[in-house]
């Protein structure tokens, strides 16, 4: 034993300080491997839709339901296991409900209290009393801690019921039934997975983000929409006028204005003096558009490594015929009234533009709630994440044509697969800090829409989609892995580069909808692969035909979750209906998986194996340790 060992052990030996502590902690963690393995819940593409994302938060992907159906089937009918899951997942707003509509509210409280509390028992079921007990709410403790480990029997029937009743006549009911409710959503899913994009389309990505600061356990893995916000909280901007125009565009501007108390008023008087012809906010959102390509143009010229001279198309339009070439082609333009545009300099803000930017970015760097959600963002998020054994990231790796990882050289060093993962986090953390430079703030705009960007993975057009009325220039390559990740190979080949082995390793990947009515799976490459971006927003619901997927992995296996659109939280509340959802166990293990199988196991077992040393030292009574 060297003289590290020997000080590690001294410190254990504080905390464990006989051989009866040590055996007793080797005893509960051992049980502990046995239990079998938390669910976890994978969501990705959330884009600000606030009451869809709720819903499937409380009600688990269906997991709350699943653990109703086990505890009541063939005792409670349909409609009153759905009746008590509208409970668990808006306990406040059902006893509202309950208080106007129920004849015996007293009788009502003691069915209701029972039937939560067996769910309640089950859903703990599968975790240790002492990681129970600290989720248990304060006030309440005691309490629940003996209801959920005494269930009603000949011996202690009345106990238990006389426990019931005492909570409904001290006037505790509807505070332990939101208490009890809260529990079972947060025993019954164990580590919630968000693979990318909270943020645009939708208006409240700013409430999804105040749920999130609240959950118990969970991990963020960024998405290029996530990025972008960064990068403007940041300070960079391009990635400001991106945000502005994004928001604008998809009619959220509510996100922006009440969420964040970031004003507009700069940039709609701008506007509406610079395009007069136009309504208010088709003006808002042209000048913006403009403001955005010169900010663009000026970093791709600083950039040449980023390799994205294609986009630099201010400077091409033919104003005496309204045309502009583009990739070899020349397009006739829709709209060439350009009055802030020099085509001598076309990369440069006019005078009231760079006033409109200043005014812009005084407002984002001084968001004091937008920063406290990046904050959030920053510590709890990352770019790619290895978690029991699966890969979690948002957009791509980078492949070239051969299905070979592409490289890029930045500073002088090429970066490939994890490597440029691990280059990129590390630029997207820089930037955030006091030491960021032009550089660091320049990658956050290159990260939300780079050619080779892992979290893009396409050539974006936004010029062309904006100006350009023939579609054939609208077409957006994307980059090589999507053609690959088709392929067990492939997927197998990533798995490695993130030193993942095993047979039972997954890639989980978000950003692109799945096109169910055009047939596509979101499972893919013999299961190696799956694709949770099923399309959350309302705005991609005609091209993927569904409203998102989302995916349970538990004890069991994997079960991928089909959500159709989601119509209202007064819809569960007035007739306790659920989002409606198909489920497909896509992966079944032979053997129910348990803790001892999972990434805390692997930290038990190296627990375990110190304090056997320190057992077997006391039991030598070697005097090193004393």
């Amino acid at each position: 034993m060297n003289a590290q060992d020997i000080h590690y052990l001294k410190l254990l030996a504080r905390e464990y300080p006989s051989p009866q502590a040590a055996s007793a902690e080797i005893i509960n963690l051992t049980a502990i491997l046995n239990l079998p393995k938390g669910t976890e819940h994978f969501m990705s593409d959330i884009h600000g839709e606030h009451e869809a994302f709720l819903h499937i938060l409380n009600n688990g992907s269906g997991a709350v339901a699943d653990k109703i159906d086990q505890a009541f089937e063939g005792s409670l009918v349909i409609s009153e296991r759905r009746a008590l899951a509208a409970l668990i997942y808006y306990p406040r707003e059902k006893l509202i409900e309950a208080k106007a509509t129920v004849a015996d509210l007293y009788d009502w409280y003691c069915v209701m209290l029972r039937r939560l509390i067996a769910v309640c028992r089950l859903s703990a079921s599968k975790y240790s009393r002492s990681k129970v007990r600290k989720a248990l709410p304060r006030e309440f403790a005691y309490i629940m801690e003996e209801l959920l480990n005494t269930a009603p029997n000949r011996n202690q029937d009345r106990y238990y019921d006389n426990i019931i009743r005492a909570i409904i006549d001290t006037g505790s009911a509807d505070t332990f039934i939101v208490e009890i409710a809260t529990l079972i959503k947060r025993m019954t899913v164990d580590v919630l997975h968000i693979v990318g994009d909270i943020f645009d389309r939708g208006e409240n990505a700013d409430k999804i983000l105040d749920l999130l600061m609240k959950y118990h356990s969970l991990d963020l893995e960024w998405g290029n929409h996530d990025i972008l916000w960064m990068g403007a909280a940041c300070g960079s901007d391009a990635c400001i006028a991106s945000v502005v125009r994004n928001n604008i565009k998809y009619s959220c501007i509510e996100t922006l204005e009440n969420g964040y108390g970031i004003s507009l008023r700069s940039l709609t008087l701008f506007a509406e003096k610079t395009y007069p012809d136009l309504p208010p906010m088709e003006a808002a959102l042209k000048a913006i558009s403009v403001i955005l390509f010169k900010l663009e143009g000026q970093i791709i010229m600083r950039r040449p490594e980023y390799e994205m001279e294609g986009r630099l198309l201010l400077d091409k339009i033919n104003y005496e015929n309204g045309t502009i070439e583009s990739e070899g082609t020349v397009y006739q333009m829709k709209d060439t009234f350009f009055p802030t545009v020099d085509p001598t300099n076309a990369y440069v803000l006019s005078e009231a533009e760079q006033e409109v930017m200043d005014n812009l970015r005084f407002a984002f760097v001084n968001s004091h709630r937008l920063h406290e959600h990046v904050k959030f963002l920053y510590d709890k998020g990352c770019m790619y994440k290895c978690y029991n054994g699966n890969l979690l990231y948002h957009g791509c790796i980078p492949l070239d044509e051969e299905g070979n990882f592409d490289g890029v050289k930045f500073g002088g060093c090429i970066y490939t697969g994890k490597s440029y993962l691990d280059y990129a986090e590390k630029i997207a953390r820089k930037a955030w800090s006091a030491q960021a430079s032009q550089w660091d703030l320049d990658f956050m705009w290159y990260l939300w829409c780079g050619r080779k960007s892992p979290l893009s993975g396409r050539n974006v057009k936004t010029f062309e989609r904006t100006f350009i009325a023939d579609k054939e220039a609208w077409h957006e390559e994307t980059n090589p892995y999507y053609k690959h990740y088709y392929s067990e190979k492939t997927c197998n080949m990533i798995l490695r580069e993130f030193h993942l082995y095993s047979d039972i390793s997954h890639i989980i990947n978000g950003h692109t909808p799945v096109k169910t009515e055009k047939g596509e799976k979101p499972v893919r490459a013999n299961g190696k692969l799956i694709v949770i971006d099923g399309g959350f927003s309302k705005a991609y619901h005609k091209t993927t035909g569904i409203a998102g997927y989302t995916l349970i992995y538990n004890s069991h296996g994997m079960r991928i979750k089909a959500h159709q659109p989601f119509e209202s939280v007064e819809k569960v509340l007035e007739e306790n209906k659920d989002m409606e959802s198909t489920s497909k166990m896509f992966e079944t293990e032979p053997h129910r998986l348990l803790v001892g199988d999972t990434d805390d196991g692997k930290k038990i077992k190296e627990d375990i194996q110190v304090l056997t040393h320190l057992l077997e030292s006391y039991k030598k009574g070697k005097k090193e340790l004393f």
